[in-house]
């Protein structure tokens, strides 16, 4: 009799791995990193473990995350930016090569269990509808299961959610309580119970990617006004306390210099009292999302401290990327309103701030809060300033770690993570996965750091790039370009520094005597200047950086365009999933949307379409009156254009027309127009940041406009509905600058 086949068994003793990723969150927002925001469950981790304050990551999302996920450098890896604009030179293409293993397939291999549940923001543009392809969805990286979102953000009160390899609808609605980050957290625990109780003794790997603290800012009223009158003081005065509780906590070293607040940060005492309650409000709502979020995070490790598996598990948490400043100046209730062109004022701001957090709005708080919570760094997310790539690092492994509460100051870097997990697992790096053979990592594991405090950091040099922004540490070194990038107005507008490559500024700083990069001696040291821009040159071109470009104007004649042409024409029937709206016709240069429908003899109501929400969407649907309406929202400002008379009973062809040219809509019954209204604005390019889907026959989530709630459905007979856009040929094109600024506020 042969030997029956074994699977592979991973070492005795093997731990489990939970990778905890939070979105935007800056240096300076964790209790253990100096805040005085509530993050007591990730304090509990960092005491039990270790921290790291040289931890580095890459400026933005999608990029940290593959670098994560597979030991090597972002545009090594084809993510050189974000997926949502993939571009066919191989640093940007958004699709990680075949010689690069991710980590959960290689710990499947292993006979690890793999799950995965938050955020995604791995999948390219034009791969995220029902129809795939799913190879660089989740479960193609490698995971066996899988539940969260897909792209850079999502509504936390009514999120597009994706169970495995399909669209699936949360538990429950917002008016139900429900919130994405509780969802996500129960889902976790669910998942390892599950795993726990089938096989008991075989380890796993959880990735757990939040939404938060990612715009929108999401959270109930009771998280948000535990923090009433707590940041009244301002941004500068929180920055100022906050330096002194890091340097009392050694996070920050002594004699480390916290910069002047620079002129494009408004002055708090100058400001009136009504600005500084909204700003105030911002991170009150700020606050209470990251405690919110705190509590998720503590009953899953609380789960696993019950089930006895929290001695034996390796807990990484960190952030991706610096704090964000996309919400400019002002702040905005919707996000949204940067890509519908609505702009944003401080009138309006405090016009929203009773439900600031709540489901009518899409939040984000204004700049001061992230130049302050990056403290004592300087910028943000986006940038290759310490203050984009600098951010919180925390190891938690009760069996391992054997100085619990101490800080690590060696460099360390998102692509050493995969070696450490492997390293900690006792799984070696494949030479070969499917007959491909395998790169070599660009990092180094950590596990001789977590173990000796006096361990040398395994690597010294490192580049940086995003958006044209450039640095490069090397030894004791860190040079840094001044570049300005494109897709953040205020930035455009205020920051100083080049916006042309050419006449780019180094800047160079001592790291161990310059925490902060505070004091530039490049004039004292042109000769290291020189090197470094000459090793940056040389790293880049090794990794498959060029060419620059942070407008992409060169780079838009090569984005990947769908594998699939989007139609002009597009029939949908109800029954099925909601129709991602990167596969349906162009709408913002003219289109017909076209019902046939069935009014019953009782009258007309209910959603014949719905695309989106309140935040920014349409829907055509009857009144309770039964009266055909199209509500459009532009980022929260609504248009809506009413039929003067019932809809009569029988078989109808119900629409409406947009002409981009006149900017109006114009109601249709029966091919004959019944009413027409100009749009107030610019018809959006992207309703939502986060992706959304065409709903048939009913609604979802959020209502578009307050006068129903969903998901109402149609009451009579919905055969089809048709949308009809401009020929291809005819077919306006979207400008770069538009898409740029998409992509950046919904990373």
């Amino acid at each position: 009799m042969s030997q029956p086949p074994r699977d592979p068994r991973p070492s005795p003793g093997a731990p489990d791995v939970v990778v905890i990723v939070l979105d935007d969150l800056g240096f300076a927002q964790l209790g253990s990193y100096g805040s005085d925001m509530d993050t007591p469950h990730m304090d509990r981790l960092a005491a039990g473990g270790l921290r790291f304050n040289r931890f580095h990551v890459t400026a933005m999302c999608s990029p940290t995350r593959a670098s994560l996920l597979t030991g090597r450098n972002h545009h090594a890896v084809g993510m050189g930016f974000l997926v949502d604009l993939p571009i066919a030179y191989p640093g940007y293409t958004a699709r990680p090569p075949k010689s690069a293993a991710p980590l959960p397939r290689v710990l499947r291999d292993a006979g690890y269990s793999t799950l995965a549940v938050g955020k995604w923001h791995l999948t390219p543009r034009w791969e995220r509808s029902a129809s795939g392809p799913f190879d660089r969805w989740p479960l193609g990286y490698g995971f066996e299961r899988h539940y969260g979102f897909l792209q850079g953000d999502t509504n936390h009160w009514a999120p597009q959610l994706v169970r495995d390899n399909h669209y699936t609808e949360p538990p429950a609605g917002p008016d139900e309580g429900y919130h994405l980050s509780e969802d996500l957290a129960g889902s976790a625990i669910r998942m390892i119970l599950d795993q726990h109780q089938a096989t008991p003794d075989k380890p796993y790997f959880l990735y757990f990617p939040l939404g938060a603290m990612h715009a929108p800012h999401h959270v109930a009223r009771e998280w948000s006004d535990a923090y009433r009158g707590r940041f009244d003081q301002g941004w500068e005065r929180w920055r100022e306390e906050t330096f002194a509780r890091q340097v009392a906590l050694g996070v920050v070293p002594e004699g480390t210099t916290l910069t002047e607040r620079p002129p494009w940060i408004q002055d708090w005492r100058s400001l009136s009292a009504d600005k500084r309650r909204v700003f105030a409000r911002m991170q009150e709502v700020y606050a209470g999302f990251l405690t919110h979020t705190d509590a998720q995070i503590g009953r899953l490790l609380d789960f696993l401290a019950r089930i006895g598996r929290l001695d034996n598990t390796l807990v990484l948490l960190l952030s991706d990327n610096g704090a964000s400043a996309e919400g400019g100046q002002l702040g905005t209730p919707n996000e949204h309103r940067f890509t519908a062109r609505s702009g944003d004022t401080a009138e309006a701001n405090l016009a929203a701030l009773e439900d600031w957090g709540g489901p009518t709005t899409y939040p984000h708080y204004a700049w001061g809060w992230a130049w302050a919570g990056n403290t004592p760094l300087r910028l943000w997310k986006r940038y290759t300033w310490l203050g984009g790539t600098r951010a919180p690092l925390i190891a938690h492994w009760p069996r391992r770690i054997r100085d619990a509460g101490a800080l690590r100051g060696q460099f360390a870097h998102a692509v050493d993570l995969m070696p450490t997990i492997l390293d900690a697992c006792g799984v070696a790096r494949p030479a070969v996965v499917d007959g491909v053979g395998q790169d070599p990592f660009d990092g180094r594991s950590l596990l001789p750091v977590l173990d000796d405090a006096g361990a040398p950091a395994p690597r010294g040099t490192q580049y940086f790039e995003m958006l044209g922004s450039r640095s490069l540490v090397h030894g004791p070194w860190k040079a840094t370009t001044d570049h300005v990038s494109h897709g953040v107005a205020d930035e455009e507008r205020l920051l100083p520094g080049s916006r042309d490559f050419a006449a780019d500024r180094w800047s160079l700083f001592r790291l161990a005597e310059d925490f902060a990069e505070a004091h530039d001696v490049a004039g004292e040291h042109p000769e290291v200047v020189k090197e470094l821009a000459a090793l940056w040159d040389a790293e880049a071109e090794r990794n498959q950086v060029l060419p620059l470009d942070d407008r992409m104007q060169e780079r838009l004649s090569a984005m990947i365009p769908p594998a699939w042409p989007l139609p002009a024409r597009g029939v949908y029937r109800p029954g099925g999933s909601p129709v991602h709206d990167e596969t349906l016709p162009l709408l913002f240069g003219g289109f017909t949307l076209t019902a046939d429908a069935d009014v019953p003899e009782a009258g007309a109501a209910g959603v014949l379409c719905a695309l989106g929400d309140l935040t920014g969407g349409f829907a055509l649907y009857a009144d309770d009156a039964g009266h055909l309406v199209f509500a459009c929202s532009r980022a929260g400002d609504l248009d809506r254009v009413r039929a003067p008379e019932p809809l009569t009973a029988g078989s109808h062809l119900l629409g409406v027309r947009f002409d981009a040219r006149a900017n109006t809509f114009t109601l249709q019954v029966d091919g004959e127009d019944v009413a027409t209204s100009a749009l107030s604005g610019p018809f959006p390019f992207t309703f939502q940041h986060g992706g959304t889907g065409l709903c048939v026959g009913r609604d979802r989530g959020l209502p578009v406009e307050d006068t129903y709630r969903p998901p109402h459905p149609w009451t009579g007979a919905l055969r089809e509905v048709v949308i009809e856009g401009p020929p291809a040929h005819r077919a306006p094109r979207r400008p770069i600058e538009d898409e740029i600024e998409a992509a950046l506020h919904g990373d």
